[in-house]
């Protein structure tokens, strides 16, 4: 009886649904990126990042959030399916995802950087080749509606990068 109580229910709520909405929860795909791991070794992960930076003269883009996090997953899908933000990533910066969240918070960690936690998440830490701090960016600074805006980001990116700290590119004559 029970069996064929829910099947009856199951026919009801499905007949409520229309056709565009049945092709459109089959055919949607389901985000299953894991970008954080909550039991990483984030120091030692870090530490290798800059060593990385260091020797391919970049910077460290720290994105810190976590998995929980919907704006942390849409700024990952965003600058990775964008050829012109990818490409600024990948010139400049080694990434690295920081995991916050209740299975690891990394206290320690974002202590060491000011606590950058207070800004929400996701947030960004730029570190230069030799681990020293140079920027927290809030991501707020980044959305527009209800995504990121493509010059915002690319402009972060490219404030950011090595070449733009650098003093030669100063130098006046």
């Amino acid at each position: 009886m029970k069996k064929g109580l829910f099947v009856f229910l199951l026919l009801i709520g499905f007949s409520s649904i229309t056709n565009a909405q049945a092709v459109a929860l089959v055919s949607k795909p389901v985000d299953t990126v894991k970008l954080y791991t909550p039991n990483a070794d984030a120091v030692k992960e870090i530490a290798m990042a800059v060593k990385e930076a260091k020797k391919a003269n970049k910077h460290v883009l720290i994105q810190a959030g976590g998995n929980w996090c919907s704006w942390c997953l849409l700024f990952n899908k965003t600058t990775t399916n964008d050829k012109q933000m990818d490409s600024a990533i990948h010139a400049n910066y080694i990434v690295y995802h920081l995991n916050y969240s209740q299975e690891n918070k990394n206290d320690a960690v974002f202590a060491s950087y000011g606590y950058a936690q207070r800004f929400g998440f996701p947030v960004f830490l730029i570190l230069d080749g030799s681990g020293k701090l140079l920027h927290t960016q809030n991501s707020s600074y980044l959305e527009e509606g209800k995504g990121y805006n493509k010059r915002k980001v690319i402009d972060f990116f490219n404030d950011w990068r090595p070449g733009a700290l650098d003093p030669k590119n100063y130098a006046t004559k």
